[in-house]
């Protein structure tokens, strides 16, 4: 038994938050002034606190914007508080908090005209019910969202969109849609200049590609996305995608070079202190070296990679990493060991 965990470098399942600067008529400038500079300055706070990591405070302070937003009568203020909240919900997954918010924010849109934003929701919704492994409904959002960005001619939001229609294809094995989606989106992804969304796109066919036996066409892909996350100085992704082409050559009985790459990943999760991608690394070392026959040096990294699952509490890759103990110590004739764990 030989299990990988799918480490999945993809594009954002939601649109950049909305942080549109807020636009007032000179009306509301000259009459109402205060309020307005005070919903301005709530929401770059809010956006700050969400850089930080501080979701909870960002939803509390925008709440403040939206109770002001909705004094004012001001529509377009108060969805772009809600979507923001709904976002920030998303962010510390709470899928119906932010479900709630974003459903309060679609009808404004619609209201206001504003099918930019409108589809911007109609994203966020998809991708909340994407992650709650509703698929159908996340298509149902992402198939309204794809339309209004061609017609408005947002070439970038349509890249998004089609690359998460993608995902959720991939999601519930259908790789021939999925890589129809991904490949609509590349080329409009390269004509926009977006170079993070061209290497997470690149990543994604690779692992279609993967997971339908053609490894070297993953490997062309995973090839492709690889210096593009380099030339960003985006290590993670580095990480990512050198360990994606680990899992293509282990496939391929080329441990060797499967190894090269897993021990080029390694320390740069480590680096960058992502300490759940650091123990599917350390996995994916062990499962190497119990294929070809050093059980003593799958249990090392193995056990490396045990107390970083608990201390990440990933209780689905603790089992896994306690199954693959127990079928190195079944495999060396330590039945009481393997039964152990």
């Amino acid at each position: 038994m030989k299990p990988f965990i799918r480490t999945v470098l993809a594009l954002g399942l939601c649109l950049t938050p909305l942080t549109v600067p807020v636009m007032v008529q000179p009306s509301w400038a000259q009459n109402q002034n205060l309020q307005v500079e005070e919903i301005k300055r709530l929401v770059q706070q809010a956006g700050q606190q969400q850089q930080r990591g501080q979701a909870q405070q960002a939803i509390e302070t925008l709440q403040q914007a939206l109770a002001l937003a909705r004094q004012l009568k001001d529509r377009t203020l108060e969805g772009l508080a809600l979507n923001d909240i709904g976002f920030n919900y998303d962010s510390i997954r709470q899928p119906q908090e932010a479900l709630k918010y974003y459903n309060q924010a679609l009808p404004i849109w619609r209201e206001v005209g504003d099918r930019s934003l409108e589809a911007t929701t109609l994203n966020n919704i998809g991708a909340v019910y994407g992650s709650i492994s509703q698929p159908q409904e996340a298509l149902k959002y992402y198939n309204q969202a794809l339309p209004i960005t061609r017609s408005v001619g947002d070439r970038a939001g349509e890249a998004v969109t089609l690359s998460n229609i993608g995902r959720v294809y991939d999601s519930i094995s259908q790789p021939q849609e999925a890589l129809k989606y991904f490949n609509q989106a590349l080329p409009i992804l390269r004509s926009v200049g977006d170079s993070s969304g061209e290497a997470a796109t690149l990543n994604n066919i690779g692992l279609v590609y993967n997971s339908i036996s053609q490894p070297q066409e993953a490997l062309k892909y995973f090839n492709q996305a690889l210096p593009i996350k380099r030339s960003m100085g985006d290590r993670a992704g580095v990480a990512t995608i050198k360990n994606n082409l680990g899992r293509v050559y282990d496939s391929i009985s080329q441990p060797q070079e499967a190894l090269k790459y897993y021990n080029q990943a390694l320390p740069i999760r480590r680096e960058v202190d992502d300490r759940s991608v650091e123990a599917t690394t350390l996995n994916n070392i062990g499962a190497v070296y119990n294929s070809i026959g050093r059980p003593q040096e799958a249990l090392k990294y193995y056990n490396q990679a045990l107390p970083i699952t608990r201390e990440v509490s990933d209780r689905s890759v603790e089992a896994t990493t306690l199954n693959n103990i127990g079928a190195v110590y079944n495999s060396i004739s330590q039945p009481q060991e393997a039964l152990k764990y």
